[in-house]
């Protein structure tokens, strides 16, 4: 680790630069193949979860509560005071810590789904911080995994890595290419498929019964237009969430959080339902 004093304009804060343009940003990560963790917690789990750093930027104050992990990284652990960390990253950090890592190459559908018997699918959500949210969500009630469509908001964004609070890079995900056919091959393949949708003919989720065993893939379609006709068709049975007729719909993090309390597994401490 070499700590090292940098200006607005120094080019080894290149990974941090222009965080508000997103547009840019979700270009260049992924063409970089890097991602960046945002505040003590978020870094620490990167780091946790076996992810390799590629530098860090902070204002002074945060360096000692992150020393005790990145001390014996052969990176660039860059200091500056607000103003300049401002200038860089486009906003003021309120979190004061951010890290640039490696991200890791996509793994097979085939082996994030190995094993797994709880599992949730994401189609062309748009906001990174409803992926980041279903993420946590997902992780924290048992979920073993998640698969999200090629034109899913990319959950290696900073956005989503921070509102999962790390889940993200601890949870097994991958990105399924062949869409919406990789669907149509998990129900082939045993799983059953069940699409959320306010749709007054699906199956009051309260009453579904997956099966003993059953290996159950709650599908969760992007906010507004839900899932695509191409997806509602390949799945095994249609559930809805019954609401008031206050609203129409539920936002889409909020239904996941509903979706796995009521079919997920069990959490460690004996939480979480389990419906199988």
């Amino acid at each position: 680790m070499r700590v090292i004093e940098v200006g607005p304009e120094d080019p080894r804060a290149a990974d941090y630069r222009n965080l508000t343009d997103v547009g840019w940003r979700q270009q260049l990560e992924p063409a970089e193949g890097l991602f960046l963790a945002e505040g003590e917690k978020v870094i620490r789990r990167a780091l946790t979860a076996g992810f390799e750093p590629r530098s860090a930027l902070m204002t002074r104050r945060w360096l000692p509560g992150l020393t005790d992990v990145l001390e014996s990284w052969d990176v660039d652990v860059m200091v500056a005071d607000e103003a300049t960390l401002k200038a860089v990253v486009g906003f003021r950090l309120h979190r004061g810590a951010l890290a640039a890592f490696g991200r890791r190459a996509a793994a097979p559908v085939a082996q994030v789904l190995d094993g797994a018997s709880r599992i949730v699918v994401l189609e062309n959500l748009v906001d990174h911080t409803n992926v980041g949210l279903v993420f946590r969500t997902a992780a924290a009630l048992g979920m073993d995994a998640i698969v999200v469509s090629p034109a899913c908001a990319d959950p290696y964004y900073r956005r989503a890595v921070k509102t999962s609070m790390g889940a993200v890079l601890e949870l097994p995900w991958t990105t399924a290419e062949a869409w919406p056919s990789t669907l149509t091959g998990m129900v082939e393949d045993g799983w059953q498929v069940a699409a959320l949708t306010p749709a007054p003919e699906a199956v009051d989720i309260r009453r579904w019964r997956p099966g003993v065993g059953t290996r159950v893939a709650l599908a969760l379609g992007s906010e507004g237009p839900g899932l695509t006709s191409a997806a509602l068709a390949s799945v095994s049975v249609r559930l809805r969430i019954p609401v008031t007729a206050r609203v129409d719909s539920l936002n889409v993090a909020a239904a996941a959080a509903i979706a796995c309390y009521e079919l997920g597994k069990p959490t460690s401490d004996g939480g979480g339902h389990d419906r199988s």
